[in-house]
């Protein structure tokens, strides 16, 4: 990491945060993306940040919008880490239309509504993120990689299968990994050679030199036809006369543990499965490199307990992710995330759940294949996630069959 430090001081980072996440409602309903708490502690955006911290990359702007309250009170509370008189800081940039009336119309259009932030950092490079992704990575060994190959810009890749693949932007590269074509979502992606099933796809990563994209973005914002989308629109002009290439996410060379987990969390089945994933007898997220903590707010909090309820049963947990102040009071909890202040009452039953913070389970409910969102009192014998039809008409029920209760619901 020393040898990298020229480069990491000489790199701006932002974050695009400002996302509605509609696929994401009803957890989206109060608050963006990437402010969406995941798996017992966290908040989305942690992630991203952390690689960040760790990276070296010290100097972040961070872009919101949509319902930022939340998102810009988690900053302040779990990311105020940086002091500004070394340069260094993690700073909230609400859209300010300062190029017109129109709020953020896209990934690239965030991009050029800011761009005087970007000449005043006096960064040669820009590091442009997602704020709702699930994943570790150095981004010193990328910057690394675009240096040496002198590239214009770099672009994080990772192969899936040719079903997953249709849902992000496909590339195919030569055998210096330059990029040669690049498709958004398209419905027929380019294989990989030798590999009919599988296809690279852009993790929504990328490095640009500062002047490049000042161009780019200017350059889209003139264009009527354009989405002002980075998959849609700049990079498939770029690669026509610029050295793009793609770096493959989990290459070696980085201080993280290759675990080569990325997941976009944009749908609740999505979601749901990124947090059940954690509860794997070996999580293919490793959360627990001494050297590579996700940094996330933390209030003070009681430990966490099980206790005998009234019926004398004890509470019991397996294989479960409790965090700090919950209780688990005679209760089951099974292949569950409880977040922090979550009560379970006495003979209840709860499996493959999500609990966020403050929701009180009262004795004798039944809770499967739930999100249950915060500040919500479940009552005493009621049962979800045991009967969709029933579910359906009270809640959000997904395409998987994951029934969502909203944030202060009331039960009749």
């Amino acid at each position: 990491m020393d040898s990298m430090r020229p480069l990491v001081n000489d790199t701006l980072a932002i974050v695009l945060a400002g996302g509605e996440g509609s696929r994401l409602k009803p957890l989206t309903e109060d608050r963006a993306k990437p402010a969406v708490p995941f798996g017992g502690k966290y908040r989305i955006i942690d992630f991203t940040l952390a690689n960040c911290l760790h990276s070296g990359i010290h100097r972040v702007l961070v872009l919101t919008q949509y319902k930022s309250h939340s998102l810009q009170k988690h900053l302040r509370d779990g990311w105020s880490i940086f002091n500004p008189e070394l340069g260094e800081y993690i700073t909230p940039v609400p859209a300010q239309m300062r190029t017109g009336s129109a709020w953020y119309s896209g990934t690239a259009n965030a991009i050029y509504q800011n761009l005087y932030l970007l000449e005043r950092s006096g960064a040669s490079w820009i590091l442009i993120l997602s704020g709702d992704h699930i994943y570790r990575m150095d981004y010193a060994a990328m910057l690394s990689f675009h240096i040496d190959r002198d590239a214009d810009v770099t672009v994080a890749s990772m192969d899936l299968s040719i079903d997953e693949a249709r849902h992000f932007g496909v590339m195919s590269i030569d055998d210096a990994a330059r990029i040669d074509a690049f498709a958004e979502k398209p419905e027929h992606p380019t294989p990989l050679p030798g590999q009919p099933d599988r296809a690279l796809v852009s993790m929504g990563v990328y490095i640009f030199s500062r002047d490049l994209l000042a161009q780019a973005v200017h350059a889209d914002h003139d264009r009527p036809d354009s989405h002002h989308d980075f998959g849609k629109d700049i990079l498939p002009r770029l690669i026509k006369d610029h050295r793009v290439f793609a770096y493959r996410f989990g290459e070696p060379g980085g201080r993280v543990s290759q675990d080569r987990y990325w997941r976009d969390v944009g749908t609740i089945d999505a979601y749901y499965r990124a947090n059940m994933d954690l509860l794997e007898r070996i999580p293919p997220l490793n959360l627990y490199q001494e050297d590579w903590p996700i940094r996330t707010y933390q209030p003070q909090t009681p430990p966490a307990r099980t206790v005998p309820g009234g019926s004398e049963n004890e509470g019991i947990f397996i294989n479960s992710i409790l965090a700090s102040g919950a209780v688990i009071a005679g209760g089951s909890v099974q292949h569950s995330i409880l977040f922090p202040h979550v009560f379970v009452g006495d003979e209840t039953y709860i499996e493959d759940t999500i609990l966020f913070n403050h929701v009180h389970v009262g004795d004798g409910a039944r809770l499967r294949n739930c999100i249950i969102d915060k500040h919500v009192d479940i009552p005493p014998g009621e049962e979800i996630g045991h009967d969709l039809e029933r579910d359906r008409r009270r809640f959000t029920v997904s395409a998987g069959g994951i029934v969502v209760v909203p944030k202060g619901y009331r039960f009749k």
